[in-house]
């Protein structure tokens, strides 16, 4: 779906970077999407959602240990080793 590969070149290339003694994961996710358009908005049950125009929403959550991430949602997962984010996509049922 094309819109992962925008959200996903967000974060691959952010604004500013991330610097978790300065922000959260989150609001640094929510900033660099918001930074490129999206509407973000809150989620009940995850950390964000963004709201495309003409289409359901579409939830994620943040982590920086990427283990047992629940397939429904879209995750941005932030490697301190290398110091970048990345996307996982949720996975679909079609």
């Amino acid at each position: 779906m094309q819109i992962y590969q925008v959200i996903a070149e967000a974060i691959a290339k952010p604004p500013i970077p991330h610097e978790p003694a300065r922000q959260s994961l989150k609001a640094w996710a929510m900033y660099c999407l918001r930074d490129r358009g999206f509407k973000v908005v809150y989620a009940q049950n995850a950390d964000f959602a963004i709201e495309p125009k003409g289409s359901n929403k579409l939830y994620f959550k943040v982590t920086d240990n990427p283990v047992d991430l629940d397939p429904k949602l879209g995750w941005v997962v932030w490697d301190s080793h290398t110091q970048t984010a990345s996307l996982v996509t949720p996975q679909t049922d079609d």
